[in-house]
C-alpha cells in the first residue's frame, strides 16, 4: 500500500509537470485535430473516430466509427491532460454495449464480448420522421470484413479502466456493480476451459489490431501481451469478497503459467537460434527439449544475419511445428510495458530496435511488423490481399500511432 501511494504521488507530480508546461505549436495542432475527431452522444463526448479524413468521406467504410483499440491512445492523452469525462463516458457506454445480443447466421458469440467499434446514429423517434433520437450501433464483428470477433477489445477495455483509476484517482468507477460485472464477464470469456493445452489465448486470424488475414491465427504475441496486462489490471480491480477468491486464484495461476510460457518459448536471440539448429525432432517424452517439434529448417535465412549479438525479441506466434519469426512491434512493446518480458529481455528488445533502427523505425515510424510477406508467401498467407501488399498496411506498413507505447 505504501509503495502504491508513493507511485500515485509520483504520477500526480509528473502529470502536474506535463500540464503546467507550455505546449509547442505541434502539440496545439495535434490537440486541434484530436478535438475535431471527438464524437458526441446525447450531448456528451464518448470517443474519437478511427479516421477523420474528409477526402474519404464517401468511401471510408467503418473508419468513421469509434474503435475500442483505436481510442486507447487518445484516451491516455485526454487523461494526461486532465480531461477524464470523455474516457469515463466511453468506458460506461461500451460497457452497456457488452450485454447486447448479436448473431451471425443465427449464432451468438460468448457473453462478455466487447464490440470492435460503435457508431452514433440518429433514428426516428417512435416512427415519427420529424423527431429523432440518438442510439449507439455496435459492431461485434458481424459487419466487419471477414466477420471476425475482436478478441482484443475486452482486454483493452480492462487496461483503460485501470489507467483511468490510476491517473484520476477515481476508483469509485471500477467499484460499481455493473463495472465489476463487466470485468468478470470478460475474464470468464478468456479463462473458460477449452481444448487448448497452452496458457496462451487461442484466436483466429484478424482478431486484433491486425484485423485482416496475415497468418497470425493461433497464439499471436499481441493478444498474449494484452491478455497478461489485462489479467494484472483485473487482479487489482476485482472486488475482494468470498465470491472472488476463486477468480483471483485462477488469475494468479494463469499469470504464472502465461509469463513462463512466453518468456521461455517465445524468446529468440542468437543463443536460442543456435539451440534450435541443434534440436532433435520427433521426441516423444515428458522431458523433451524440443517440446513443439520445431524443425530447424524452418528458421528463415534472413534471421541469423539480422538479429544482433546483444539483442533479441519475442517471436510473433508459436504453435506445434511452427514458429513465426516475424518481429511484431505492438506485441514486443506491450510485453515491455506490462512487464511480461523480463528486464533482460526488455533490454534485448530495445537493443534490437536501436540496432535495426533503419529496418523497424526508418523515416516513417513505426513498422507494425518486420519483415513483410512477399511473393509466394504474400499470395498464400494473405490470400492475395491487395491492401496488405508488401510494406503496406498490416504487412510491414508504418504506423506512427504505435510510438505511444515507447513513451513509458
Amino acid at each position: 500500500v505504501v509503495l502504491q501511494n508513493e507511485q500515485l504521488e509520483g504520477l500526480k507530480a509528473g502529470l502536474e509537470a506535463v500540464r503546467s508546461r507550455e505546449e509547442s505549436p505541434e502539440e496545439k495542432e495535434a490537440w486541434w485535430l484530436l478535438n475535431r475527431a471527438v464524437v458526441n452522444y446525447c450531448g456528451s463526448a464518448v470517443g474519437t473516430v478511427a479516421a477523420n479524413d474528409p477526402s474519404t468521406a464517401n468511401h471510408m467504410l467503418n473508419y468513421d466509427q469509434i474503435f475500442i483499440r483505436d481510442f486507447v491512445p487518445s484516451a491516455i492523452a485526454f487523461l494526461l491532460r486532465g480531461e477524464s469525462d470523455i474516457v469515463k463516458n466511453f468506458l460506461l457506454h461500451t460497457l452497456q454495449l457488452q450485454s447486447w445480443e448479436k448473431t451471425v447466421d443465427c449464432y451468438s458469440p460468448g457473453q462478455g464480448l466487447m464490440p470492435a467499434s460503435f457508431k452514433v446514429r440518429s433514428v426516428p423517434l417512435d416512427g415519427n420522421n420529424e423527431a429523432f433520437e440518438e442510439v449507439l450501433d455496435p459492431d461485434f464483428g458481424e459487419s466487419a470484413i471477414g466477420r471476425v470477433a475482436p478478441v482484443d477489445s475486452g482486454l483493452w477495455w480492462i487496461i483503460l479502466l485501470r489507467a483511468y483509476g490510476k491517473i484520476t484517482g477515481d476508483y469509485a468507477l471500477q467499484e460499481r456493480v455493473d463495472v465489476q460485472t463487466g470485468i468478470r464477464l470478460i475474464l470468464n470469456l478468456c479463462l473458460t476451459d477449452g481444448f487448448d493445452m497452452f496458457p496462451t489465448l487461442l484466436v483466429t486470424d484478424g482478431s486484433c489490431m491486425i484485423d485482416r488475414r496475415m497468418g497470425i491465427h493461433g497464439h499471436p504475441l499481441e493478444i498474449q501481451a494484452l491478455f497478461y496486462s489485462a489479467l494484472r489490471c483485473a487482479r487489482e480491480m476485482v472486488s475482494t469478497d468470498d465470491g472472488s477468491k476463486n477468480l483471483i486464484r485462477v488469475i494468479n495461476n494463469r499469470l504464472s503459467a502465461l509469463s513462463f510460457h512466453i518468456r521461455e518459448y517465445y524468446w529468440v536471440d542468437m543463443k536460442k537460434i543456435n539451440e534450435i539448429y541443434r534440436y532433435k525432432t520427433e521426441e516423444y517424452s515428458h522431458d523433451a527439449i524440443n517440446k513443439f517439434n520445431i524443425y530447424p529448417e524452418q528458421i528463415p535465412s534472413w534471421l541469423a544475419d539480422w538479429i544482433p549479438d546483444k539483442g533479441g525479441y519475442l517471436i510473433g506466434n508459436l504453435q506445434p511445428a511452427h514458429m513465426d519469426f516475424r518481429f511484431f512491434s505492438l506485441g514486443n512493446l506491450w510485453a515491455i510495458v506490462s512487464s511480461l518480458a523480463t528486464q533482460k529481455q526488455a533490454e534485448g528488445i530495445l537493443n534490437l530496435i536501436e540496432t535495426k533502427w533503419d529496418d523497424i523505425v526508418a523515416n516513417m515510424p513505426l513498422k507494425i511488423c518486420y519483415p513483410a510477406l512477399e511473393y509466394e508467401e504474400w499470395r498464400i498467407i494473405t490470400g492475395c490481399d491487395p491492401k496488405n501488399t508488401p510494406w503496406s498496411y498490416h504487412n510491414g506498413g508504418s504506423w506512427p500511432t504505435l510510438l505511444w507505447q515507447v513513451s513509458p
